[in-house]
């Protein structure tokens, strides 16, 4: 590689960074700007979830696509694309005063996203094999940091100014992030002749393996168990008694107690994963994540919920990071911008249904229930990597092919036919 891949994590980090930050400034008061900006006054649960879910839904649609066209043209134009477009749509956001117009600019927010997973694509792609654990686990802590820090704004901004306002910081600030990435992010170069795949035989090569097929469903339960509470948290928080003009603020600071966990516990995960392997760390964050929900179920308060929140954050920040992991072992890296892309369609596919599902138990359910229902589902996931053996998978796949990963395809050809003489 001609350039530091240290020096590129960094830069890759400030960007994912500033880009969580704007997506935390305003998404988490989402439900609070459909009631008071919007005047969605029934069913607010329900518009909750299918406002957070509709985005997600379009982002699963469109991910392979751009997957596809990442491993052709490089991920460096994925993250200019997504960063410019998501600037402008946030900045639209500000002047909608129609909730249908709304859920239309939410659909465009989907289709054009991707800043974040082309990122984590682009360290996966660009860093030392043997790096590649520690630099994805650092990565994590950006977007952690950034769902600290962005609460934090938006609730203060929501306070002061209304919430609202917040979408023109979000702009601003995911702006910032694609300016950075047009100017200073670095990529190997790619061998931009070759044909581009067709997202029906990328999902074909992806399903004849079966280790990365468990890590998509993990990836989505995972990402589905995080998102089925999101949006009803501050509805959480306005049953625990906090007045509606301070809910914001409060909420805010709830959020950012798992980013917090998450900056804190991260990097130490990573550095076990490498020594004790990601499939045990993977398995201990689900263990962690499922008691710490069921938990929840028995607060009175926001402060108990904070805590309790930070203590989920700690087991939970191992979780995606080790997914990530595990997914440059059993995948070849000519076929890896594809890959990420398709376990971000199988994300994005949970990060919709949670919200909507999530809104509809809140609308029939106590609230608190749905803790407990959150819980069983990561308890049961964690039992599933323990007993069929997730590690054990990976390390079956990734030994088909030790000298073939990370190298390149006239490198692997080569190699191939070394094979085939011998």
């Amino acid at each position: 590689m001609n350039f530091s891949w240290k020096r590129n994590l960094a830069v890759l980090w400030v960007g994912v960074f500033l880009c969580s930050t704007s997506y935390s400034i305003s998404i988490p008061f989402m439900s609070i700007f459909l009631s008071d900006d919007l005047g969605v006054t029934s069913h607010l649960e329900a518009w909750s979830g299918f406002a957070f879910g509709i985005s997600f839904l379009a982002s699963a649609l469109i991910s392979p696509y751009w997957g596809s066209l990442a491993d052709k043209y490089g991920r460096k134009p994925m993250l200019i694309r997504s960063g410019f477009s998501l600037a402008a749509l946030y900045l639209i956001n500000y002047f909608v005063h129609d909730p249908y117009v709304f859920l239309v600019i939410r659909v465009l927010q989907g289709l054009l996203a991707g800043f974040v997973p082309s990122s984590i694509a682009l360290v996966a792609t660009n860093t030392p094999e043997e790096k590649t654990g520690y630099a994805l686990s650092v990565m994590s802590t950006s977007g952690a940091a950034g769902s600290i820090i962005g609460p934090l704004i938006g609730g203060v901004i929501s306070y002061y100014y209304g919430n609202r306002s917040a979408f023109l910081f979000s702009s601003a600030i995911v702006l910032l992030s694609a300016v950075i990435a047009t100017l200073f992010v670095k990529e190997r170069k790619l061998d931009r002749s070759a044909p581009r795949s067709r997202v029906r035989d990328d999902i074909r090569e992806a399903g004849s393996n079966g280790a990365f097929v468990s890590l998509m469903v993990m990836t989505g339960i995972c990402n589905f168990s995080v998102m089925l509470l999101e949006p009803l948290i501050p509805i959480y928080m306005l049953d625990m008694g906090i007045s509606k003009d301070s809910a914001s603020l409060t909420s805010g600071i709830v959020f950012s107690a798992v980013g917090i966990a998450t900056v804190l516990m991260a990097p130490r995960w990573g550095r076990i994963g490498g020594r004790k392997g990601y499939g045990a760390i993977l398995f201990i964050g689900l263990l962690g994540g499922g008691i710490g929900n069921i938990l929840q179920f028995f607060v009175t308060g926001y402060v108990q919920f904070a805590i309790l929140r930070f203590v989920f954050g700690l087991f939970y920040a191992g979780v995606l990071p080790s997914i990530n992991a595990l997914i440059v072992r059993v995948t070849e890296q000519d076929f890896r911008g594809r890959a990420f892309g398709l376990n971000q369609s199988a994300s994005q596919l949970a990060t919709m249904a949670g919200p909507i599902l999530g809104g509809l138990l809140g609308a029939f359910l106590p609230i608190r229930w749905v803790f407990v229902i959150n819980g069983l589902m990561l308890l049961a996931a964690g039992l599933t990597v323990k007993t069929r053996g997730l590690e054990a998978q990976v390390s079956a796949v990734s030994t088909e092919y030790p000298s073939r990963v990370g190298k390149s395809g006239p490198d692997r050809a080569r190699q191939n036919a070394a094979g085939r003489q011998k």
